[in-house]
């Protein structure tokens, strides 16, 4: 058996196709029994098969094979599940016979507090504090729930079925077939799914309320929230059902389930995860209030939708073949988000909120620490390592920098054929760029693995020497040290208005571009009395400085009201990191500041804010006023608010109260991180409390990536090489 153990992957010697799934869980002795019956194709002569399990204890004498061409029944001999490798190796002490069969197991495991796996989470109905059972797969979870092959290109068809408390809700990927209610408890029976992986697979057993709707071709939808609490589903419904329209429309294949269910789960450890036919979310990411929820809450809840939707193609119907790929899965969901957001909403003007995903993307991406978007990942282990703001921030922008640049039809038209030439199956990073490519007759390739296989990003230096311009690329690096990568970028321009645009690909080092064309015989001193803008409406991956002259310029455009808001979040956004990088002076900032006098832009405004290095203070007082909102307020997006304010007061006494209140049963432990934003008075304590309280929040945490959130809140703000050592 020791040749299975310290594997990456499983042996591919047998094939799952379809898993006949049967669970119970008891939901106040927090436990769940179950079965499962799975058809597979034995491919190779062997004895043994390995199979993924975790945290579950197998009944040895259930384990049998049964192959479809013979009476024989084969038991395995010898059954070990391998808690650190998380695989469930079979002996069967015989060959088995090749071709098409089934393996039975039974086994039982515990409805864990761990928001991963099959877990339990809280919730209160008529004063009384009540457990529901939910599941959370991804990345490679399923097999805390039942044996399978947890990998994203073994996929199958799942056959489920529950044995449940009659009075509650039960639901899954697929629709309800048949339920049987047998006194206290009811068998639920769904039809099969699709082949999928088996991430996506879900359940959900709990005391639920709903409002639904249909789409114009009659797929069913539905929003399921907690007792009393409907009317806010109904514009993540509206927003769902106007979405899978469109999707259909813009993917050019149709939604492949017949319904699609929304659920508000109160203890969630991402924003929301997209399963097949049942997608669960954080309350805050799908409840909105008409009443007291702000205008950020209802941006926030319609792309968060728009995203998990994406997905339901791009994701689901086509899956990455393996979790290397994972940053394309992300970053293509988040950048189409926005483009549903913005062909649903236009007044919100998104695109221009896009901007917090690059800027956050930009500025971890120009740490000499950063990571390259597409990462090697060898174990199932490493994949909660890469669940970060990288894969998805900058993960989108990349993306929305290569379709600004091939051009919106011709993307749409490559990306349909794609989803089109691989739907049910899996496919690569690079099957998309060759789709692409094929559509645009653009080296898509090349260009995309400066992007995705490097960390970092460059600025582009532009110059004007006799009627040309003169680009120059070199990293960026915001510690402002010299380093050596090149990229093939996507460079935008134009001059003096915003219909005269180029755009060209910058491959070398440096290049000219003569520009006399964009002047106009009755402008004879050219450029001077004009305005050049790069990366136009910044949906390029890099920063930009301009030389003296041009920098002027550029003052008088954003001062004369000529750029767009993006464009001038953009200037002043890059300048600032240039100036922090020590690649422009100070004086050189505070003058272009000087040009936003007027500005009335929200984006802009608040970037200029944090820019001007604002210190939020508070006292007692209002810490007290604080946390009584909080204990009264019953909405979860209120609460998180106010939990990031709390600890941001100078007075590091208070400080300490809220970082022990986020580890008190008062704050869910998902929403803990968000308490953790100090004032700088407060980093000491913070960095001392989360020392003499690591062990309870390792346990707490465990493997998931909510605690790498907990080490980066914690740690990121020093800026010192004494506390790199330490």
């Amino acid at each position: 058996m020791d040749q299975f153990k310290k594997q990456p992957r499983l042996p591919k010697f047998a094939i799952p196709k379809r898993y006949d799934i049967r669970l119970k869980p008891d939901l106040s002795a927090c436990k769940f029994a179950g079965t499962v019956s799975i058809d597979l194709d034995i491919v190779a002569g062997t004895r043994f098969i390995v199979l993924n399990a975790a945290d579950l204890s197998i009944n040895p004498g259930s384990v049998c094979f049964s192959p479809r061409n013979s009476s024989k029944v084969f038991e395995a001999s010898e059954v070990e599940l391998v808690e650190e490798d998380e695989i469930l190796v079979l002996d069967f002490a015989e060959t088995l016979p090749l071709g098409l069969g089934v393996l039975a197991i039974g086994f039982e495991g515990v409805l864990n507090d761990r928001m991963k796996g099959f877990y339990r989470s809280t919730y209160e109905h008529n004063g009384e504090k009540k457990n529901m059972a939910v599941t959370q797969f991804e990345p490679a979870d399923a097999r805390r729930c039942f044996p399978c092959w947890d990998e994203p290109a073994c996929k199958a068809t799942f056959k489920i079925t529950l044995d449940v408390p009659s009075e509650l809700v039960a639901l899954s990927n697929m629709p309800v077939v048949e339920e049987k209610v047998n006194g206290p408890l009811k068998t639920v029976s769904y039809q099969e799914s699709p082949i999928m992986s088996t991430y996506l697979v879900a359940v959900v057993v709990g005391l639920f309320d709903y409002v639904e709707d249909h789409t114009s071709d009659g797929i069913k939808v539905q929003v399921y929230c907690q007792v009393g609490k409907t009317t806010q589903g109904k514009f993540a419904l509206n927003v769902a059902v106007r979405t899978l329209e469109l999707y259909k429309e813009y993917f050019a294949v149709p939604y492949a389930l017949p319904k699609l269910d929304m659920i508000a789960i109160p203890d969630f450890a991402a924003g929301a995860m997209e399963n097949y036919g049942l997608v669960t979310y954080r309350e805050t990411a799908l409840l909105y209030d008409e009443q007291h929820s702000a205008a950020a809450n209802k941006q926030r809840v319609a792309t968060v939708v728009a995203h998990e939707l994406a997905h339901q193609w791009f994701g689901n119907l086509v899956t990455m073949e393996w979790w290397t790929h994972l940053w394309l899965n992300e970053g293509f969901a988040t950048w189409v988000s926005y483009l549903a957001t913005d062909y649903l909403f236009p007044e919100w003007k998104i695109w221009t909120q896009f901007l917090d995903e690059s800027t956050d993307g930009l500025r971890l991406d120009g740490l000499a620490e950063s990571h390259p978007i597409e990462v090697e990942i060898n174990h199932a282990g490493e994949i909660d390592e890469i669940f970060d703001a990288i894969s998805y921030r900058k993960g989108a922008s990349v993306i929305r920098m290569l379709q600004s640049y091939l051009g919106a039809e011709c993307f749409q038209r490559s990306l349909a054929s794609y989803i089109k030439k691989h739907a049910c199956s899996n496919a690569k990073t690079e099957d998309l760029w060759a789709a692409l490519e094929e559509g645009s007759g653009e080296p898509v390739n090349k260009l995309m693995n400066t992007w995705t296989k490097q960390k970092g990003y460059p600025v582009v230096s532009v110059k004007v020497k006799d009627q040309k311009l003169e680009f120059e690329q070199s990293q960026f690096l915001s510690s402002g040290c010299h380093g050596d990568g090149q990229w093939i970028v996507p460079v935008t321009f134009c001059c003096g208005s915003y219909d005269k645009k180029k755009s060209f690909l910058l491959q070398t080092k440096s290049e000219t571009h003569d520009v006399k064309e964009f002047f106009s015989d009755s402008n004879k001193s050219g450029i001077a009395h004009s305005w050049i803008k790069l990366n136009v409406d910044q949906t390029g991956f890099y920063r930009v400085k301009y030389d003296e002259e041009l920098a002027a310029r550029v003052r008088y455009a954003i001062e004369n009201k000529y750029l767009t808001a993006t464009d001038r979040f953009g200037i002043l956004d890059d300048s600032f990191a240039l100036c922090m990088a020590r690649q422009l002076p100070l004086t050189s900032l505070l003058t272009l500041m000087g040009a936003y006098r007027e500005e009335l832009e929200y984006t802009v405004l608040s970037n200029l804010i944090s820019v001007m290095q604002q210190v939020n203070s508070s006292d007692r007082a209002g810490f007290e006023s604080l946390l009584r909102v909080y204990r009264e307020t019953d909405l979860s997006q209120e609460k998180t608010r106010i939990l990031g304010s709390l600890a941001s007061c100078p007075d590091q006494g208070i400080v300490l109260e809220v970082l022990n209140f986020v580890l008190s049963p008062e704050v869910r432990s998902q929403d803990a991180v968000f308490g953790l934003a100090v004032s700088k008075e407060g980093r000491e304590v913070a960095w001392t409390w989360f020392k003499d309280n690591w062990d309870l929040i390792s346990k707490t945490y465990g493997s998931g990536f909510l605690i790498t959130r907990f080490v980066s809140a914690i740690v990121s703000p020093f800026a010192s090489f004494e506390k790199v050592k330490e």
